[in-house]
């Protein structure tokens, strides 16, 4: 087992971090997160510099990358704002289902247009009965001719929103049949008539945005379907494994950047005559800060390398990894407003933003309570 980035990988996350540096300035983050605005412009830079297109074939004008690449890439996005991979990724992990369970003419039709950045994706799963208990959906549709007829209620929809946005949403298109039989995934334009979009107000990861929606009879054509009737609970959960090793990766970059702005203020600001990481409980702090990020995103590797062989051991690194990277970056994040002590509590200072941001990922993808029911699971261990 190899690490060691190849030179074209060195290319790519030095650029994605030069890029990031220029693009996403800590003035443009703080507005984005004060207005609640989305990083329209950032995004365009990602198509630009073909950052969408690294996990697709050529034949579609991808560039082929593997797992590996995108960690690299979700960990740099991140590191200025996890909501910046968020979005990257949402339409990364859609367009990825399309190719792998779409006709040759949803791909045509789709595809390219996402990675030239004219529209976008978001996936919309979860609703007011229906979390972590997915198999409680009761989001319909209904056949009707050559379309189908959708009724029900979203929520929790990152990026829902966005302009020129594909909702990749999940309903039970079978009333009657157990959820691995009843659900199916429709690609759904967000301005089709009879969507109402209500943007939630949420404590951190403001930029994306989080949408309540409604769906009132939207008729969408049976050509939006996914694979075939009754394949949505397939193609949920074929994209989980690189969604979710990408997703800790992003926990590292997050984790770094809140490791890095309370190591610098340590050395920075003075107390008593001398800076306050000079003292052994502050220094011990950040040093044992900085051993975890190491071995969560070595985890992340790990399990990166291991979904690349195709090793049927990938799931449980894959969600350790998740579930120890989530974990770090709320430590980070509350370790760096324990080093700024007052300041970190002040919304002119980047911590507090850390604090409010990290404060989902032990939620969102799946929480840290199910992530070790899944390890328990895997140890032959039934839990309730």
């Amino acid at each position: 087992m190899d690490f060691r980035l190849t030179e074209e990988q060195i290319i790519l996350r030095d650029s994605t971090r030069r890029m990031m540096d220029r693009h996403a300035t800590p003035d443009y983050i703080r507005r984005l997160d004060r207005e609640d605005a989305y990083p329209e412009d950032l995004y365009a830079q990602w198509v630009e510099m073909g950052l969408l297109r690294l996990p697709f074939a050529e034949e579609f004008g991808g560039l082929s990358g593997d797992g590996i690449d995108l960690i690299l890439v979700a960990e740099e996005l991140a590191a200025k704002s996890y909501d910046f991979f968020s979005a990257f990724g949402a339409s990364i992990f859609c367009g990825l289902n399309v190719v792998r369970h779409g006709t040759d003419e949803q791909k045509q039709l789709w595809i390219p247009p996402l990675l030239a950045g004219k529209i976008k994706m978001s996936i919309s799963m979860s609703e007011p009965d229906a979390g972590s208990d997915v198999g409680a959906m009761r989001c319909s549709a209904v056949r009707d001719g050559s379309d189908w007829i959708i009724n029900g209620q979203k929520v929790w929809a990152s990026g829902a929103g966005a302009r020129n946005n594909v909702i990749n949403l999940y309903v039970r298109t079978d009333p009657n049949a157990p959820h691995r039989s009843a659900l199916s995934l429709f690609l759904v334009p967000n301005d089709l008539p009879g969507i109402t979009l209500r943007k939630l107000d949420m404590l951190g990861r403001r930029c994306v945005g989080t949408y309540e929606i409604f769906f009132d009879n939207v008729r969408v054509p049976a050509d939006n379907l996914i694979g075939q009737a009754g394949h949505g609970w397939q193609c949920m959960l074929s994209g989980l494994q690189i969604e979710r090793v990408t997703a800790a990766a992003g926990y590292c970059g997050g984790a770094r950047s809140a490791f890095e702005l309370a190591l610098d203020y340590a050395k920075e600001r003075k107390q008593f005559g001398r800076a306050i990481g000079t003292n052994q409980v502050i220094a011990h702090m950040l040093a044992d800060l900085q051993a975890e990020i190491e071995v969560a995103r070595t985890m992340v590797w790990r399990a990166g390398w291991a979904m690349g062989q195709g090793d049927p051991d990938a799931l449980r690194l894959i969600t350790i990894a998740k579930l120890v990277a989530s974990e770090t970056y709320v430590k980070a994040a509350n370790c760096g407003m324990q080093v700024f002590g007052g300041a970190g509590y002040n919304m002119e200072y980047d911590m507090q933003r850390h604090f409010r941001d990290s404060r989902s990922c032990t939620i969102a993808a799946g929480t840290s309570q199910m992530q070790r029911n899944l390890l328990s699971g895997l140890m032959g261990l039934k839990v309730h």
